[in-house]
């Protein structure tokens, strides 16, 4: 049998066994994060979060039709999409090690001999099955989600280059750079990670092209392609649109011609000036110009996917996110202009302050026949900057944060070797290294970690270096030993690795340096680029995945370097295989069997149910206010894809203070009605009303909402502020709000329970919270005004309070949602606040779903992160209410629902900490065993934490102090229970935990 029929066959058997793992562990339906999004947007061709992916929904929108019009098995599919280019990316790795491979153990002219070519084929099968089982690959391969489809881009091109150097000398060989060229335009529709590998196939070809290659070449050439990476991330994504924006600025504001006329003719000129160039450089003989010149085209070409943006946002689908509809939205959505920019090369300090503006270029806005002028781009100028700023965020909590990780006194200011030591700890370290770590060494869980002993660190599984590196290896609880996420692969996979990057680098130089350089652009340099500030929402290794799959290559090659030692001892043939099957058991067999519980996600559903039980919370035609991606996208999924609820309109907060959200919210989509928005559009466009200040204005009392709303909106001068520079803005000159209540409108629309229209009050009175009003507060007040109650208002639960615009005192919980109701109620007791317990009761019996929580054999941190709200809130709320009414039947359905539907397994102390009010009502409905049984199970978990965090500072800074504090608050609280429902057994085994620890960590003060 030839070699490349032996190659073939392999390399696709092992992206069938990738394929087949992947579809096997999926995701049956929609996860957190941005997974709900996009896959509601590929199904219905709608536009996603900036700068977009066009060509990954088109693929998925293909996948969705394997459904059949079932919408249940529409998430499935397009997860099986991932699953199958994460399949197809293995099947490309393996033919990229053997082409690797052979060139260094098959010489020109050569024949192939038994034991070479069990090793060439043992390596590729190492290196793509240990990459297949790998961390971060494997979790985006069960998801639609894009790295997957990235990842398939990256493996492409790079096999490609490969492809192109073996055949560099034939006719025709060229044609392998036109295809990369197009491979690369089109995964800017994907993702832009992939281009990341450009300067390594630029090296690729100085070394196949010049007969003496010199280091200084080899640098240079690595120069170039960096400029070309930069010519195509700035050049083409980029500026290539800003042009095709000022041409239609002229033909529109100068010319008078229709919006776009500009853009077509600019796309003619580009179409047309490459299409001369090509015909040029033909008839001039230019080769090089002509594999330039088609390069570019077929770039463009890839990147013309992006006109599905253009076209769809004319549409106005339901989710049409910064509406691109015209060349400068269009511009600042590929910007991403919605996030902002972090400085890369000089900026300031996190205690820096601004002290200047500096202004940059017009911003612009399409008006009703022209561009308007929306504003300037701008700078601030600080008192004090520095290059390579890495210390720079003044958000929420991240000014602190520095401090602590630095060590910095409370007016300590910061230096530069501060701003090293954060870049090399921080961002390469915890935020490159530790991941991975997860991936080639091992990981202690998949908790989110910021820095601390006990969450998202690596281990090894090899206790003297864990004990060394994380600390308490001697008292690790049960929770931990047993979590799946709790993986240890004994820094075997690391070592396959090292061992086949030593083995290249000593007998391939240049192509070990090309793997290096792929490995370097997709892991370090994205680190520079990316200048992450701490405290991320989430775990970051996704961005990395690159990087793993270069270093997955030297694990395969570790293989031959293995092969090399053993054939001192042993014959070739055998050498090889026992190198081989060496390297599977301690490459992707250990990660299999280690990684497979934590990544099978085929009995995982609650994301969706959540998602349902989100929108089960509501009345009928209700608007619903959520804040961020994990109560906003799965919502739109259930409502676009499985069309659950789709008479409830999702609002989401972050989202309303753009002027294009505002305008979409004044429209119906699906069942849902427009919401009660008066604002006229040009009252609130980019650039007017972008932010109104608070200045107080002395009024007496209490101002209607309306009539403060009239005042931010009108054009008066005499209603607004005089600035300094003299020009005058609106202001809100009170923070003391009001709505008149129309009793007969609350009645008649069903607001309030008819045992609480008593409670309802002639005026609704509260201080708002903000010393500023966005578009989105002012829609709300807008909305506030003019609803007359007719629709019900929600504020989903996991919105943040500062939110509720200081409405808080009239939030009533019905579940997952908060309703709006005009009453002042003394008698509902629930720790929580206001709590419509009889709603809840109905809701958690007959409505919600819990998306196997209680059973699946792996549940995702964002899921179990739910478990603590759903106790609290769900369950412990209207439980206690209700016991305070009496009702004890209908208390004890509700708590013993929860022991139904919630996990036996304890995940955070936070959960504890809810189960201490949950057991309160379980004693008072007369559960005193199953109460009992709950008590020791959480008292059993606190010890064991408590025993852990005392052993981890027996060598370690103590950094759990918190988790300390809230777990031995936590035993006081289950004290306390017990010792009031006669347990005493129970309560003097939790007094005596209490007093150890007590005495431990607090030297016995009470």
């Amino acid at each position: 049998m030839s070699y490349t029929r032996i190659n073939n066959i392999i390399g696709w058997a092992c992206g069938l066994i990738a394929t087949l793992v992947y579809v096997l562990t999926v995701e049956r339906t929609t996860s957190f994060w941005d997974t709900g999004e996009f896959i509601a947007s590929a199904y219905k061709m709608q536009i996603v979060h900036q700068p977009g992916a066009p060509l990954f929904l088109m693929l998925q929108n293909v996948f969705s039709n394997l459904a059949f019009g079932n919408p249940e098995r529409i998430a499935y599919w397009m997860n099986i999409g991932s699953a199958i280019t994460s399949g197809l990316t293995i099947v490309f790795l393996f033919w990229s090690i053997t082409a690797l491979a052979r060139k260094a153990l098959w010489k020109p002219g050569a024949e192939l001999t038994q034991g070479s070519l069990i090793q060439i084929m043992g390596a590729g099968a190492v290196g793509a099955l240990a990459y297949t089982f790998s961390d971060t690959f494997w979790f985006s391969a069960v998801e639609s989600e894009v790295y997957a489809m990235s990842s398939l881009c990256t493996a492409v091109v790079f096999w490609a280059i490969l492809k192109w150097e073996r055949h560099a000398d034939e006719p025709g060989a060229d044609k392998w750079l036109i295809f990369i060229a197009y491979i690369m335009g089109l995964s800017i529709g994907v993702h832009l990670l992939n281009l990341l590998a450009i300067p390594a196939i630029a090296v690729v070809i100085y070394f196949r092209r010049t007969a003496n290659a010199t280091g200084k070449g080899a640098i240079r050439a690595l120069l170039i392609g960096c400029v070309v990476l930069g010519l195509i991330l700035w050049g083409i994504i980029q500026y290539l649109i800003k042009f095709a924006a000022y041409f239609d600025l002229f033909f529109v504001n100068t010319l008078g011609l229709s919006f776009g006329s500009g853009v077509v003719v600019f796309a003619v000129l580009v179409a047309g000036g490459l299409a001369y160039g090509i015909w040029h450089s033909i008839q001039r003989a230019k080769p090089l110009l002509n594999v330039i010149l088609l390069s570019a085209a077929f770039i463009v070409f890839g990147y013309s996917s992006f006109t599905m943006i253009l076209i769809r946002a004319k549409a106005d689908p339901t989710l049409n996110n910064s509406d691109p509809d015209n060349a400068f939205s269009f511009l600042g959505y590929l910007n991403r202009e919605q996030y902002g920019d972090e400085p890369k090369f000089k900026g300031p300090y996190f205690d820096s302050r601004p002290i200047d503006i500096s202004y940059g270029s017009n911003t612009y806005r399409k008006g009703a026949e022209r561009y308007e002028v929306a504003g300037q781009s701008f700078d601030y100028v600080y008192d004090r900057e520095t290059i390579f700023p890495r210390i720079y965020s003044t958000r929420d909590g991240h000014p602190q944060y520095y401090r602590n990780y630095l060590n910095l006194g409370e007016s300590e200011k910061p230096s530069f070797g501060d701003n090293l030591r954060f870049f090399f700890n921080y961002q390469v370290g915890h935020m490159y290294g530790r991941y991975f770590l997860w991936n080639f060494a091992g990981r202690q869980n998949d908790q989110q970690g910021h820095g601390d002993f006990t969450t998202g660190n690596w281990i090894s599984g090899i206790k003297p270096i864990d004990q060394w590196h994380v600390g308490g290896q001697d008292a690790l609880p049960e929770s931990l030993k047993s979590d799946p996420s709790n993986n240890k692969f004994y820094f075997l996979p690391l070592i396959l690795g090292l061992i086949g990057a030593f083995w290249h680098f000593k007998h391939r130089q240049k192509d070990a340096g090309i793997v290096g350089l792929l490995f370097f652009f997709t892991g370090l340099a994205i680190v520079l680029y990316l200048n992450q500030s701490p405290l991320q929402p989430r775990e970051r290794d996704y961005a990395y995945a690159g990087s793993y799959y270069a270093f997955a290559i030297w694990i395969g090659l570790g293989v031959v370097g293995i092969s090399g030692w053993l054939t001192k001892k042993l014959n070739a043939r055998t050498a090889a295989i026992a190198a081989t099957a060496v390297a599977l058991l301690a490459g992707p067999v250990l990660l299999a069997r280690d990684g497979w519980d934590d990544h099978d996600r085929s009995q995982k559903y609650l994301a969706r149910d959540i998602a349902k039980n989100y929108l089960e919370s509501c009345a009928p035609n209700a608007i619903l206010f959520t804040y961020g991606d994990n109560d906003t996208y799965p919502l739109w999924y259930v409502q676009e894809v499985e069309n659950v609820r789709p008479d409830v309109r999702v609002v989401n907060l972050s989202l309303l203070s753009a002027d294009w959200y505002v305008r979409q919210m004044k429209a119906k989509v699906n069942e849902a009605e427009a919401l009660p928005i008066t604002i006229p559009d040009e009252k609130y466009v980019k650039g007017v009303r972008d932010v109104i200040y608070y200045q107080d204005a002395s009024i007496p009392g209490y101002v209607d909402v309306a009539s403060l709303v009239a005042l931010m909106l009108s054009d008066n001068p005499n209603d607004k502020i005089q600035l300094q520079s003299g020009e005058r803005e609106n202001f809100l000159p009170t923070k003391n709000l009001q709505l008149t209540i129309n009793r007969d409108d609350i009645i008649k629309n069903n607001v309030v329970p008819e045992r609480w229209q008593d409670s309802i009050v002639d005026t609704m009175q509260w201080t708002y919270n903000r010393n500023y009003v966005s578009r989105a507060e002012l829609a709300m007040m807008d909305i506030l005004a003019n609803n007359n109650w007719k629709r019900p208002i929600y504020f989903a639960t996991t919105v943040p309070a500062d939110n509720f615009m200081g409405l808080d005192k009239y939030l009533v919980s019905e579940g997952f949602a908060l309703r709006l109701m005009p009453i002042e109620v003394a008698d509902n007791t629930a720790q929580q606040g206001l709590v419509n317990a009889e709603a809840l009761h109905d809701h958690v019996l007959n409505k919600y779903v819990w998306g196997n929580i209680g059973n699946s054999p792996y549940i995702d941190p964002e899921s179990y992160r739910m478990i603590s709200l759903i106790l609290n809130n769900i369950y412990s709320a209207p439980a206690e209410v209700l016991v305070a009414e009496g009702k004890l039947n209908e208390a004890k359905e509700l708590l013993n629902n929860a022991l139904e539907h919630m996990p036996k397994r304890l995940y955070r102390i936070m959960d504890s900490y809810a189960y201490s009010f949950f057991v309160r009502s379980l004693y008072a409905v007369g559960e005193t065993e199953k109460a009992n049984e709950l008590v020791t199970r959480n008292v059993d978990y606190l010890e064991e934490q408590l025993r852990y965090y005392a052993a981890i500072a027996e060598t370690k800074p103590n950094l759990e102090m918190q988790n300390i504090q809230y777990s031995m608050f936590t035993l006081n609280r289950f004290a306390e229970t017990t010792q009031e429902h006669g347990q005493a057994d129970l309560n003097a085994r939790i007094m005596k935990i209490f007093g150890q620890y007590e005495t431990r960590f607090f030297g016995g003060a009470g």
